[in-house]
């Protein structure tokens, strides 16, 4: 007999799964659940975090860095919908992530009662599967279907209710086996036809992104460039995707994409897009690629066939996994053209052009403020950031060097970049682990440093302060120049708001200030933030708050 509690239960099946960490906000919803984990806190470390927004984000960033689903645990009604940003996040990044509500018994379901909420309805168009376990025997089967669901096909995330009563009945059930990966290969036709546009095409390029990658797999496709001489660029916020040194790689294909690259992509007679939904941010508003019939040849590679045609009718669309996929093509021998080699080397041109030095407003160069932590911190530094134009400076000067060094949300979260660079350290303590934000990006989750201070959680988190919303002070100057309403904000001392959780504090107004901040974070041994004040209108690289407004004006 092997009867144990639905709390205990679940967690055996954590277990068989490999969980080795999950994140939470506590609730009296699943105390059985709790209990359980304490049983087992040697084999799953939790993380307790302050809102279930980071929780939720925490667990996200794991599902990124791993493939694997990030664990989540929130209690009924508040901390479900504090919750569901995170899972929104992780369902338009295509993010494996499990997240578990605590509910109300069943006897008390269907009367309103204390914080219930039909999660189902809820939840319904922002994850992949949401159920409800109302019975301790069926959890390792809705367990296990949870791992499969989030792991196949378009990843993405699960949710899973867990009445009170449930947690709490015994029940003698056998547990159930892990959950395997599927893979989707592709098939001998579609490689053929490939091969031949391929070698039909005197302009070809490559769109690499979306979720289901791993190290072989971003080893395949820089294989794949180099045989067959193509440029590649990285999807929005897919930037790690090829080691942006490599001279195959062309710049990132997202928001406020290099105009050239921009044309080089429209003017492209064959290009393929390995694994991205391509989606608005990557189309530049489906301006890159007209829909739903492309000016270009396109091959379409997606691991789920749900989302092949869903915009575009490309040429050719190729259901796989990103892996098998990824293998397939660096198996392939050249068949491109003689000549594929000059737009190589003129895609990496414009790409050192568009990187070079941008001098704005005030006394902070964020330019340089960029090359220094490029030229000081080691290659596989984790990179986090929210939304906001701040991120502007990471995304077009940063120089992302292997796989899984970019955290950020294609959703267009702010107040993520937070949370997830405490995931990521979390899970990977030994690896070096910088947040940006802005500062009303910062402020959304910056209660999580009391998280990292008590894990010992030594990020380092960049908070770009310029007293605005930017991004849409940007946009209103743009639509209603000189009418500025509901952007302003008043801020505090973020290096004083560090030191009062107990993590370091660094405040920077001018240039040569940085260098040594940031040496004394790195050496601080807790975790530690830095302010970088800069000069409100230096509001992209590009421009200022005041041309906007007069160029709006005319």
């Amino acid at each position: 007999m092997n009867t144990r509690s639905g709390g205990q239960i679940l967690v055996d099946q954590l277990k068989i799964h490999g969980a080795d960490l999950a994140f939470c906000v506590p609730g009296e919803s699943y105390l059985p659940v709790l209990d359980a984990l304490y049983e087992n806190r040697e084999i799953i470390k939790l993380i307790t975090c302050r809102h279930e927004s980071g929780a939720a984000n925490m667990a996200e960033a794991y599902g990124k860095l791993t493939g694997k689903p990030g664990l989540c645990f929130v209690t009924r009604g508040p901390g479900a919908t504090n919750a569901s940003i995170g899972v929104h996040t992780a369902f338009q990044d295509s993010t494996p992530m499990i997240l578990f509500i605590g509910q109300v018994g069943n006897d008390f379901v269907e009367r309103e009662a204390f914080q219930e909420i039909d999660y189902r309805r809820m939840f319904g168009q922002m994850a992949k599967w949401v159920a409800q376990i109302d019975r301790a025997d069926r959890v390792p089967e809705f367990i296990a279907h949870a791992y499969q669901v989030a792991t196949s096909g378009r990843m993405g995330p699960v949710v899973l209710a867990l009445p009170e009563d449930m947690l709490s009945a015994a029940a003698d059930v056998p547990d159930a086996r892990a959950w395997q990966r599927v893979e989707t290969s592709p098939g001998d036709a579609s490689m053929m036809r490939l091969s031949q546009m391929l070698a039909a095409a005197k302009r070809p390029f490559v769109i690499a992104g979306g979720s289901g990658w791993n190290v072989e797999a971003c080893d395949n496709l820089r294989r794949f460039a180099e045989t067959q001489q193509v440029p590649i660029g990285c999807a929005f916020r897919f930037q790690d995707l090829l080691d942006n040194r490599h001279t195959h790689y062309a710049g990132d294909v997202g928001i406020g994409i290099n105009p050239k690259l921009a044309a080089r992509i429209k003017e492209s007679d064959l290009v393929i897009a390995l694994g991205p939904r391509l989606g608005e941010m990557t189309t530049s508003g489906y301006g890159l690629i007209n829909a739903p019939v492309p000016a270009q040849k396109l091959v379409h590679i997606h691991a789920g066939a749900e989302e092949l045609g869903r915009v575009y009718q490309a040429d050719l669309m190729i259901n796989a996994t990103m892996a098998a996929m990824a293998r397939a093509l660096a198996a392939l021998p050249r068949v491109t053209p003689a000549g594929t080699e000059t737009q190589v080397a003129a895609a990496r041109a414009d790409y050192e052009e568009w990187q070079g030095r941008k001098t704005i407003p005030g006394d902070v160069q964020m330019w340089e403020v960029m090359q220094h932590l490029d030229k000081t911190l080691p290659a596989d530094a984790i990179f986090t950031n929210g939304a906001g134009n701040y991120a502007t400076w990471l995304h077009r000067f940063h120089r992302y060097g292997s796989f899984r060094t970019q955290l950020a949300p294609t959703s267009g979260a702010m107040g993520y970049g937070v949370p997830a660079a405490i995931g990521a350290k979390a899970l990977l303590p030994d690896r070096t682990v910088v947040a940006f934000a802005g500062d009303g990006c910062f402020l959304m989750t910056g209660q999580e440093l009391a998280t990292a201070v008590q894990y010992q959680l030594n990020v380092i988190f960049v908070v770009v302060n310029n007293n605005m919303y930017g991004t849409i002070r940007m946009h209103q100057e743009r639509e209603f120049p000189g009418n500025v309403h509901g952007t302003a904000l008043v801020n505090p001392d973020f290096a004083a708001y560090a030191r009062a959780f107990g993590a370091h504090g660094e405040t920077v107004e001018k240039t040569e200030q940085f260098a040594g901040a940031l040496e004394r974070a790195r050496a601080s041994g807790k975790p530690a933030l830095i302010e970088i004040r800069i000069d409100p209108e230096a509001i992209t690289p590009n421009t200022t708050l005041q041309a906007i407004r007069a160029a709006a004006k005319k």
